[in-house]
């Protein structure tokens, strides 16, 4: 009977569990649908506006946006790492993660040895991850999500941008999960600083001629920062969309798993039951034969 008291606790743990993980997942659903509809608005724009940014930048000229263009050696970098505040959504944080390491091991491995890589942690879980780890670590933007907002995208942009034309950084890379559909999201690494110049291709597509009014320096001064500033503004809800996604993901194959054991559980539990009173049964038949 031990063994019928164990086995009915775990099946009501588990139901308990289950219950928790449908809510979590409608709680997920819930917020995916107006994140996603926020990135959705968001990315024709921000296409748009880079698209405009590189196409000023292959003009060249001694204007404003050589200052956020200028290719230099690479020692000092800012990796810009977007995450989560929470956790239970897979292996969202840990794909981000893994990227920022495969990267820095690929691409900045001798400056990483010098202690010259620093991370700009955006999320909870960057901060936590990289500060554990001993890295260089800014920790002041790390609070984006609650609520999401361009404002204080706004902040963490800047400080990439003042400190690149500062010269105390010489590139600055942008990491995170963009958002494709609730079950897939795509990791993104990208060069934020310096502003990449146009793909060359047969079809031209950069290569537009723009009328300027009121005039083109006036117009890329304030072009090139905004556009940048929508970059990083665009991977945070990218990001925000993609972690409701995957935490839905995750808590309804939750769900299903704790179905499955509820099942073996139960089973376990009937087969016990079962043997249980067929030992009464024969233990009654005994005793009855012995009296007789």
């Amino acid at each position: 009977m031990a063994n019928l008291k164990e086995v009915k606790g775990r099946i009501q743990s588990v139901t308990s569990t289950q219950q928790i993980t449908k809510a979590m997942k409608m709680v997920a659903a819930a917020k995916l649908r107006r994140a996603q509809d926020n990135i959705t608005q968001m990315r024709p724009y921000a296409e748009k506006l880079t698209t405009m940014l590189q196409n000023l930048s292959s003009q060249g000229g001694e204007s404003e946006e050589s200052q956020f263009s200028e290719v230099r050696a690479i020692e000092k970098v800012l990796i810009m790492v977007v995450t989560s505040d929470k956790g239970l959504c897979g292996a969202f944080n840990s794909n981000v993660f893994k990227a920022v390491n495969r990267h820095i091991k690929e691409n900045y491995q001798a400056q990483f040895n010098k202690g010259n890589v620093t991370i700009l942690a955006i999320g909870k879980k960057a901060r936590d991850y990289f500060v554990k780890r001993d890295y260089n670590v800014i920790t002041d933007y790390w609070d984006m999500f609650s609520p999401v907002s361009f404002e204080k995208s706004v902040e963490a942009s800047e400080y990439a941008m003042e400190r690149f034309v500062e010269g105390k950084y010489d590139r600055v890379d942008l990491v995170y999960n963009e958002f494709k559909n609730v079950a897939t999201q795509i990791m993104r690494v990208e060069q934020y600083l310096p502003v990449l110049p146009p793909e060359k291709s047969g079809d031209n597509k950069y290569q537009v001629d723009y009328i300027y009014q009121p005039s083109r320096e006036e117009i890329v001064k304030d072009l090139i920062p905004k556009s940048l500033k929508i970059q990083v503004y665009k991977a945070i809800l990218d990001s925000n969309a993609a972690e409701h996604g995957a935490r839905m993901t995750a808590m309804d194959q939750a769900t299903d798993n704790a179905g499955e054991l509820l099942k073996e559980l139960r089973l376990t539990y009937n087969r016990t039951r079962q043997a249980a009173i067929t030992k009464e049964i024969l233990e009654i038949v005994a005793g009855a034969e012995a009296l007789g």
